[in-house]
């Protein structure tokens, strides 16, 4: 028996033995690899012990979260142009942060975002900010990853009840919890491979399937998906997702700009940076991330437009509004309406390879939060803690940051996630891309310049977007039946990026020629470390 969405009592049967079977041994897996000893460089970097080929997989995983995968999937399906060129800016920011951060970071950090900016600026209130400005970044992320999960589970198993839906969403949410605290660095390193693997693998065998349904044309792929799209040429076009707006074309290039500067900034990708051991080894990490991530941009391209072509977008727009089941459909719709046991058998390991997106995605995220958390705020209260007792309070700050995340998602699950989405690319794009620009590269930065940086991107974004078109005022939005729309923006980044910058500029110049100088002098005993590779500190 099948819906409309074409799933068989089979397929759902085997998604719901492989989801339990892959949460099983992940869970295992990170028991088995996770720290055996009080190091809190086994912790919280894994030792560096990663090759580049596993570390760059890690990164890449780290970066393709559930929110790429069905939202931008869904983007494509609906927008078509559009949603080309949002997944092709993810990779674009990634380009961008091998090329101009990552080696940065990894000679100035050592486990978290925080211990990058007080390289040259030491203090608590550098790194209380610092914090404060990861938790803000992920967890309207993780809201969504998890939110999300119920649905999903909903869509794909055939789940009404609601209190089905929020039990999923809690018990994967401990999950979670589990994979942050019990494997640490190394743990979801091994979570992230084997999800990027079965990402890329399941994805490209779906994506060779639908380009053979067009005789391996994507030109007929390309036509046929305009065709199905009820909107014509203007699907192969830009502008098809911001119609709403006054200005789409200004509203699009502000959208690919918050994800080119943002994408790559927050703190979950960053951490990645100091898993590795050497400059050497993080060019090649990066250089496997990008190539992975450029793949996986490449197989959601195909498989979104199969999905419209092969289905059309109203069928796609009934099943979602927001698109998010696009990549699921086309992967069924792939297959035709004759279905084999080889067939379901691939189906289960495409929905088997979000599910465990999902579950890697926010396992990461906590594990940032967490690192952060216990490394920035709480050790740094004790001058001397010992490792025993710091990678105790990780593992109790993983819990408690994912015990509020998890309450908070059952709350917002049956609204529009996408402001949140946004939220986080606004805030890493606002917030920390200027801090750590400044702080890598720019001599005369100050302290108050820094603060100025975290705390005034963050509150520019914080103040715009409510005022935006994915908050209210339309169908789709968060709260569609309020309109209090007054920016004309779907992102905050025409100004919110910006104002970021001009904060740590403002707040430099504020702080006196004086301290200006001082911290010049500062930066350049430490300006070898971070731009030309030398040992880190603690090393």
């Amino acid at each position: 028996m099948t819906g409309f969405t074409g799933f068989s009592d089979s397929a759902q049967t085997m998604s719901l033995v492989a989801f339990s079977a892959v949460a099983t041994i992940t869970l295992l897996l990170c028991v088995m690899t996770g720290p055996d000893r009080d190091d809190l460089d086994e912790f919280y970097t894994g030792y560096g012990s990663l090759s580049p080929m596993r570390n760059g997989l890690a990164i890449a995983g780290d970066y393709i979260s559930a929110a790429t995968v069905l939202g931008t999937g869904g983007v494509i399906a609906l927008c078509g142009y559009d949603g080309i060129v949002l997944a092709l800016s993810t990779t674009l920011s990634l380009m961008l942060m091998m090329f101009l951060l990552a080696e940065p970071l990894r000679n100035a950090g050592r486990f978290t975002m925080g211990d990058a900016l007080a390289r040259r600026m030491p203090g608590r209130c550098v790194r209380v900010t610092a914090c404060a400005v990861t938790i803000a970044a992920l967890l309207p992320l993780m809201l969504v990853q998890l939110a999300g999960t119920g649905q999903l589970l909903a869509f794909i198993l055939g789940f009404t009840s609601e209190s089905l839906k929020t039990g999923c969403v809690i018990g994967l949410g401990a999950l979670m919890i589990s994979y942050a605290a019990i494997g640490g660095m190394k743990g979801t390193a091994l979570i992230q491979i084997v999800k990027i693997v079965m990402l890329l693998g399941s994805g490209t065998l779906v994506a060779l399937l639908i380009l053979h349904r067009f005789a391996w044309d994507p030109g007929a792929l390309f036509d046929a998906a305009a065709r199905q799209s009820g909107a014509g040429d203007a699907f192969l076009h830009s502008g098809l997702q911001f119609t709403g707006g006054t200005s789409p074309r200004l509203d699009m290039i502000t959208s690919e700009l918050t994800i080119v500067v943002g994408g790559a900034c927050l703190p979950h990708i960053t951490m990645r940076m100091y898993t590795a051991s050497s400059a050497r080894q993080v060019r090649r990490s990066m250089s496997w991330a990008v190539s992975s991530v450029a793949v996986f941009v490449l197989v959601i391209t195909v498989v979104g437009l199969g999905a419209t072509a092969l289905i059309g977008r109203t069928t796609i727009a009934q099943a979602d509004p927001q698109g998010n089941t696009a990549y699921l459909l086309g992967s069924r719709a792939a297959f035709g309406p004759d279905v084999s046991s080889a067939e379901t058998f691939l189906f289960t390991t495409v929905t088997t390879a979000i599910f465990l997106t999902l579950l890697a995605s926010v396992a990461g995220m906590i594990l940032a939060c967490a690192n952060s958390l216990a490394h920035d705020v709480f050790s740094g209260r004790v001058r001397e803690m010992s490792a025993r007792r710091e990678m105790t309070l990780a593992r109790f700050s993983a819990l408690a940051i994912g015990a509020p995340t998890i309450l908070l998602a059952t709350l917002v699950q049956h609204r529009s996630l996408q402001p949140l989405v946004t939220l986080s690319f606004c805030l890493g794009a606002s917030a920390i891309a200027p801090a750590l620009v400044y702080s890598l590269f720019w001599r005369r930065y100050t302290r108050t310049g820094l603060i100025c940086t975290l705390i005034g991107g963050s509150l520019a974004v914080l103040l715009l977007m409510p005022g935006t078109n994915l908050v209210s005022g339309s169908p789709i939005s968060a709260f569609p039946e309020a309109d209090f729309n007054w920016f004309p923006f779907t992102t905050t980044g025409i100004v919110s990026i910006p104002a970021g910058f001009l904060f740590g500029w403002l707040g430099t110049m504020a702080s006196g020629r004086s301290k200006a100088e001082e911290q010049r002098r500062q930066y350049e005993a430490v300006e070898g470390w971070i731009l030309a590779g030398a040992v880190r500190r603690g090393s």
